[in-house]
């Protein structure tokens, strides 16, 4: 372009430019590319991962995949799965390692509809996502890199970011402006250190990992799970992987060795020595290698994920980690759904500037968390050896009494973590607390078992419409909408109520219908999830056998338009084996006078609430919206 003065009409126009196809910027890629925005996304590498990085999808990130209709694709590939985890120490008697118990990879206290880790090589994973932005006319553009970026709102309010991209060669150049910028480029993110946002170590214990992944032959009878092995020779991770293939993780140095160095290296010949020691007494043999890496690790935190919310970070250019807890890919998933529905939610009108104020809060939390389980994890098993009785008790302990054993307490916060569904996020506009405007005695009632800010019960329902058992967190494809979730009890008893809530939320100035599409006229008969609101799904679940309900004569007019989204909570569960409607018993909302669930677009409950006869149901709801949304309901009667 030369140093010639640009005019509006020198620039190409996108909603976002995203730096690296990992897999934060190919989730935040597909989630806004689904709701029609103009992305330019590149990449500088010529081609996706071939081998090698993150391999791990934990139960979490599969109910996401799986709720964006991604998870079939990904399942073709045929994974490892890994559903225990091993654990061999020294042997007491004899030279060599024996094993000294097992636990469950997702522990039967998480309630998961998928109790194992999903082992698949990066590269797999990628292009799946590259499959799908294909459908929806986006191609990552490769090879490019970014060479510079300004922010400037008043030199362009509506495009504030300037980009400046070059093909890795230097051959082609393009500057194009949009209205955010997000640096998903992975450690050394040059986003990151134009902004100059340094990253703090949390802990002051570096290690050099060599990994490798390889067909083996062995007589090591745990090689198909996931194990720690620890020897007089050393440590080393075992990871099953797809394809007869199996991955090593093998510590070759760390800070706390009188010759540390950082850039230790070693050959792949001799971490193939290493790991033949440690497996003694049993043999191991390399068919073939396919993959071999040294890198160091240190655990790492960006001091922010953004400036002035125009320019985000995501995934590793925020948080590096040990690869112990499989977590870097999962909390990248995360990051970038948590930033795209909020971006969709400002841009399309739904909410304020303010909403993308708690991007940074609620992941970098999340963050910290992972670097501090990253550490305990580390001392859990470097410190002192679990023995077997321990480890069984930790696998099968549910009553909730752990804390007098810091070993199990541990564990089960560790499960609970590295699952993904110990994501925890914190009170703010969007998760209601006895802090947040909306103040009605009907908010969190008694007996709620729902927590705000953590993800919603899974439960399984009868779908009135053809009968279906379906889940019933997985009805509403991930879309950007926020899931009202009406808990619509007995019938009998909440006919009234039901009929005040539908009336209301009709109405013009409650948040429902404050947001009515401009089509609305011309919704196909076929909607299923958005035929009056693209910001609002409905969903209403009664406390009764399928053949007790009619949809014409139990649901008012609004919410009958939602007639594929009608359940019958009559399917048994065994986590409340005496009740008679198990979704509300799980939920904690009472079974015959029902309650309402407001979850976020990205599955976290933002607030619960009664259902009542007259507005206070309306007025709980509109005062919570109010907190966050453009368009206030003044006369709301449940605010602050």
């Amino acid at each position: 372009m030369g140093d010639r003065s640009l005019s509006r009409s020198d620039f190409t126009y996108y909603d976002i430019v995203i730096v690296g196809a990992g897999p934060v910027g190919l989730m935040l890629s597909t989630c806004l590319a689904r709701l029609g925005y103009r992305i330019k996304h590149i990449d500088n590498r010529a081609e996706p991962t071939p081998t090698g990085r993150a391999d791990g999808i934990q139960p979490r990130s599969l109910d996401l995949l799986r709720n964006m209709g991604l998870k079939s694709a990904i399942m073709r590939h045929k994974p490892a799965r890994v559903y225990e985890v091993a654990f061999w120490d020294p042997a007491e008697a004899t030279r060599g390692i024996v094993r000294t118990g097992t636990w469950a990879s997702c522990p039967a206290f998480i309630d998961a509809r998928y109790p194992f880790t999903t082992l698949l090589h990066q590269g797999l994973i990628e292009r799946v996502f590259i499959s799908d932005l294909e459908k929806n006319g986006v191609t990552i553009q490769r090879p490019w890199t970014i060479t510079g970026f300004k922010s400037d709102e008043n030199e362009n309010p509506n495009y504030p970011v300037e980009v400046s991209l070059e093909h890795t060669d230097g051959t082609s150049r393009e500057i194009v402006r949009a209205k955010y910028l997000f640096g998903g480029e992975g450690a050394r993110s040059f986003v990151r250190e134009q902004l100059g946002i340094g990253i703090t170590h949390k802990d002051p214990i570096a290690h050099v990992w060599g990994v490798m992944d390889g067909v083996v032959k062995t007589d090591f009878p745990d090689i198909k799970m996931k194990c720690t092995i620890h020897s007089e020779h050393g440590s080393v991770m075992v990871i099953p992987r797809e394809n007869s293939m199996v991955r090593l993780y093998i510590q070759i140095a760390s800070s706390t060795d009188p010759d540390w160095n950082p850039r230790k290296t070693a050959t792949a010949e001799e971490v193939q020595a290493s790991a033949k020691r440690i497996f003694q007494p049993y043999s191991i043999e390399w068919e073939r290698v396919e993959w071999y890496s040294v890198y160091p690790i240190g655990q790492g935190i960006a001091g922010k994920y953004t400036l002035d919310h125009r320019v985000f970070l995501g995934g590793d250019a925020c948080h590096t980690h040990s690869p112990k807890a499989g977590q870097g890919m999962n909390t990248a998933f995360l990051d970038a759904q948590n930033l795209a529905w909020k971006i969709h939610a400002v841009e399309a009108g739904l909410a304020s500037r303010e909403l993308l104020k708690t991007y940074e809060p609620e992941r970098r939390e999340v963050a910290e968390n992972l670097l501090s389980f990253d550490n305990k994890y580390a001392k859990l098993f470097s410190e002192r050896l679990p023995a077997a009785k321990e480890v069984q008790a930790a696998s099968t302990h549910t009553n909730g009494h752990s804390e007098d054993n810091e070993f199990i307490k541990t564990f089960k916060e560790s499960c609970e973590f590295t699952s993904g569904y110990g994501v925890a996020y914190g009170p703010n506009a969007l998760n209601w607390s006895p802090s947040h405007p909306a103040q009605s005695h009907l908010i969190h009632p008694k007996g709620t078992k729902l927590r705000t800010g953590r993800m919603m019960a899974n439960a399984d329902v009868t779908r009135v419409v053809d009968a279906n058992i379906v889940h019933l967190e997985q009805e509403i494809p991930w879309n950007g909408s926020f899931r009202i979730y009406i808990f619509a009890g007995k019938p009998s008893v909440t006919a009234r109520a039901l009929k005040d809530l539908a009336a209301h939320l009709g109405e013009k100035r409650s948040f429902f219908g404050s947001y009515l599409r401009l089509d609305i006229d011309s919704v196909s008969h076929h909607e299923r999830y958005n035929p009056h609101s693209l910001f609002f799904t409905i969903c209403t679940i009664f406390a009764a056998a399928r053949t007790e309900i009619e949809i014409s004569r139990d649901l008012p007019g609004l919410l009958r338009r939602y007639r594929d989204l009608i359940y019958a909570d009559d399917r048994w569960d065994r986590r409340v084996p005496n009740a008679t409607a198990a979704a509300h018993a799980k939920m904690g909302v009472d079974e015959e006078k029902g309650g309402v669930v407001v979850v976020r677009p990205d599955g976290y409950v933002g607030i619960v609430t009664g259902l009542v006869e007259g507005t206070g149901t309306i007025d709980a709801l509109n005062a919570y919206f109010n907190a966050f949304c453009t368009k206030k309901i003044i006369d709301s009667k449940a605010q602050l």
